[in-house]
């Protein structure tokens, strides 16, 4: 066993991949916020692999943080020279990597310090991964939320920034001001328009700020489009002990993942760009049919085996893949209402994306949980589930299985299972959402309420009969019951 550090990287088990080139010669050119395991298994590996060409060393990683609970990232990644393990995971088998892309790790939660990197004209991109709900966004309508708590903060005292987005406007003001470039903003979240989207929230910010510091960000920030994709679970003492088990290194923080990346990348940036299409970066000029293809369909497929499996006490997402009625739900909700809504994407056949994200869930060494998907459905629901009912409702298309996914994500959130075991909070709204989950049952418009949520879906007679009917089934016939009606009907 060989404790990851620099100094300890010859010492490594030679089946371990190292970086293959000096860490020493890499600077600074990229800041991330939200150093989380997926950003290490996606953008942090793409890097490496761009360096290991012995190419793009100017562009090395420094993490940042703005909650507190980045804390312990840092100290573990810090103790290990900012070096961590990647795992990919194949059905037959697993292969570890050393990722070096990383060569700094600012204090979690200072804004200003955070900031103050981000004005040295060297950083020429600050990234994001702050999660689907960090963009300060109503759920419903999916507009910038001048009224967030953290916006309204960050507006009254700048010099003091509190979200990522107060942070990036205060670095990028410093720039403005002394005369150099702005860095691009590139979001790595999923989200619909995801620059679009953190565009809105910068901008926004500075238009309670100063608007002439707004108009300056409109015109002159890039915040280019992207789509991300790679199945990452959370890491527990499970793959902690694999990893050393399976290839001989201990390490704190290490990631596993599944083997397949992707990553589509509008090519608009304000300070230059690494070569990353070197690395399989693919750049285009529009990237909202692959976003749409993979939001919809992959995110919206998670969301959708996500809570009958939980009410079923499926732990795994590969148990859940391997229960048929799971599995045929997915496959028949993709097939007659997703796909239908999915406008064509460039050199990508829609029924073999579908095969490859069945497979995908299926595999049984990623070891991703039930409960992750069933995470945050607050802010997920609105972005992966209900503006492909809104096409639907347009289109005059199917729309019962899109309506079953919320019925069982209100049912999940009644808090206990099919068996009568208890869902512990898994949502930061869970007081409310519990709340309504059980009126709901009585009363099913009670759920449809949540405007800020639902938005004007609520009021469609089509959506709401086809949501109270499948709740009332789940209610009376139990989750395996309702399935098997969807997927035999």
């Amino acid at each position: 066993m060989t404790v990851l550090s620099q100094a300890n990287v010859a010492a490594l088990p030679a089946r371990v991949a190292v970086p293959r080139y000096d860490r020493g010669a890499v600077t600074a050119g990229i800041l991330h916020i939200g150093v989380g395991n997926f950003h290490r298994a996606h953008q942090a590996v793409y890097l490496d692999d761009l360096f290991n060409r012995g190419a793009g060393l100017e562009w090395g990683l420094v993490g940042a943080g703005v909650r507190d609970a980045d804390a312990a990232m840092r100290r573990d990644l810090a103790a290990q020279d900012f070096l961590f393990t990647v795992v990919e995971q194949k059905a037959e088998a697993s292969s570890a990597r050393v990722v070096g892309s990383m060569i700094d790790f600012l204090t979690p939660g200072d804004g200003r310090a955070i900031a103050a990197r981000l004005a040295d004209p060297a950083i020429r991109i600050a990234s994001l991964t702050i999660t689907e709900g960090g963009y300060c966004i109503d759920p419903a309508t999916q507009a910038f939320d001048a009224a967030h708590p953290d916006i309204v903060a960050d507006a009254a005292d700048l010099a003091r920034p509190r979200s990522a987005f107060g942070v990036l406007l205060a670095a990028l003001s410093r720039r403005r001001a002394a005369g150099h470039a702005p860095f691009t903003v590139m979001s790595c979240d999923n989200l619909p328009g995801n620059g679009d989207v953190a565009r809105n929230a910068v901008a926004g910010l500075a238009d309670q700020v100063d608007p002439a510091l707004a108009q300056w960000v409109r015109a002159h920030v890039a915040f280019p489009n992207g789509m991300v994709d790679r199945i990452t679970p959370a890491t527990s003492d499970r793959e902690r002990a694999l990893l050393t088990k399976e290839h001989g290194v201990v390490d704190a923080r290490p990631v596993f993942c599944e083997a397949f990346r992707q990553w589509v990348l509008e090519d608009h940036f304000s300070a230059g760009r690494p070569g990353l299409e070197d690395a399989g970066v693919q750049f285009v000029a529009d990237v909202r049919p692959f976003e749409l293809m993979k939001i919809r369909m992959l995110n919206g497929g998670h969301a959708a085996i996500a809570y009958p499996s939980a009410l079923l006490d499926l732990h795994f997402v590969h148990d859940a893949m391997a229960e048929p009625l799971v599995a045929r739900y997915l496959d028949k909700l993709l097939v007659e209402e997703v796909i239908p809504m999915v406008p064509p994407v460039p050199g990508t056949r829609l029924t073999d994306y579908r095969t490859l994200i069945e497979a995908r869930f299926a595999n049984p060494k990623i070891g991703d949980t039930i409960r992750r998907l069933c995470l945050d459905g607050s802010n997920r629901q609105p972005k992966f589930i209900l503006p492909t009912v809104a096409d639907a409702l347009r289109e005059g298309s199917a729309l019962d299985g899109l309506a079953l996914v919320s019925a069982f994500w209100c049912r999940y959130c009644a808090g206990v299972t099919d068996s009568g075991a208890v869902i512990a909070p898994n949502d930061s709204d869970w007081p409310r959402l519990a709340a309504r989950a059980q009126a709901a049952r009585a009363e099913p418009s009670a759920w449809l309420g949540m405007r800020d949520i639902f938005g004007a879906l609520a009021d469609q007679p089509r959506y709401a009969a086809a949501f109270s009917a499948a709740l009332a089934r789940i209610w009376r016939d139990g989750t395996r019951a309702t399935l098997a009606h969807y997927v035999d009907g």
